[in-house]
C-alpha cells in the first residue's frame, strides 16, 4: 500500500489473488486463448477470433483506467497515481523479443500457466524460456539499461517498481 503504510499481502488479498487468477486462467484456456493451434492461426491469420478477445481486453482495460482517474482513489482510500512509462529503445527490444516468443511458443506467459495447469508438457520449455530470460535480464540489467537508455531499478520515488502506482 501507498501513502506510508506497510507493503504486506493480506490473506484477503492473496485469497482474491488466487480466485481472481484462476478465474482469468479458466477463461483464458475456454475460451481458446491458450491454445497453441489457436494461436498459430492468429499469427497465420486464418483465425481473427483472438483479435476480438485481445480488443474485448483493451476496452475494458481503457474502461477500468478511466474509471481509476476519475475515482482518483483505492478502496484503501490512498491516492491513485497514474503516469505514462518513458519511452525508450528497450520497449522496441523488450516487445520484439516477446513477440517472437509468443509467435514461436504459442503462448505468452498467461498461457504458459494455463498451459501448465492443464498438464500441457510442451509448456514447460516456454516456462523455462522465460524464467531464463527474465533472470538473463536481471542479471545483465545494468549494461543492457545503458545500452538501451532504460531507466534503472530500484531508484527512489513513487515510480520505483513495486511503490504502489498503477
Amino acid at each position: 500500500m501507498a501513502g506510508g503504510r506497510e507493503d504486506r499481502l493480506t490473506a484477503r488479498d492473496a485469497g482474491l489473488l488466487i480466485l481472481f487468477g484462476t478465474a482469468f486462467g479458466f477463461t483464458l484456456s475456454r475460451s481458446g486463448a491458450a491454445d497453441y493451434d489457436f494461436i498459430q492461426g492468429m499469427f497465420l491469420f486464418t483465425n481473427f477470433q483472438l483479435y476480438g478477445i485481445l480488443m474485448t481486453g483493451v476496452i475494458v482495460t481503457g474502461v477500468g483506467v478511466l474509471a481509476l482517474r476519475r475515482i482518483g482513489r483505492t478502496v484503501d482510500d490512498d491516492p491513485i497515481s497514474i503516469r505514462s512509462k518513458p519511452a525508450h529503445r528497450g520497449n522496441i527490444v523488450g516487445g520484439a523479443l516477446f513477440g517472437i516468443g509468443w509467435a514461436i511458443t504459442g503462448m505468452c506467459p498467461g498461457p504458459i500457466i494455463v498451459n501448465l495447469g492443464e498438464g500441457k508438457l510442451y509448456a514447460v520449455a516456454a516456462f523455462a524460456g522465460v524464467m531464463t530470460g527474465t533472470w538473463l535480464l536481471g542479471r545483465f540489467y545494468d549494461p543492457i539499461s545503458r545500452s538501451l537508455g532504460m531507466p534503472p531499478i530500484g531508484g527512489a520515488g513513487a515510480d520505483a517498481p513495486g511503490k504502489g502506482t498503477a
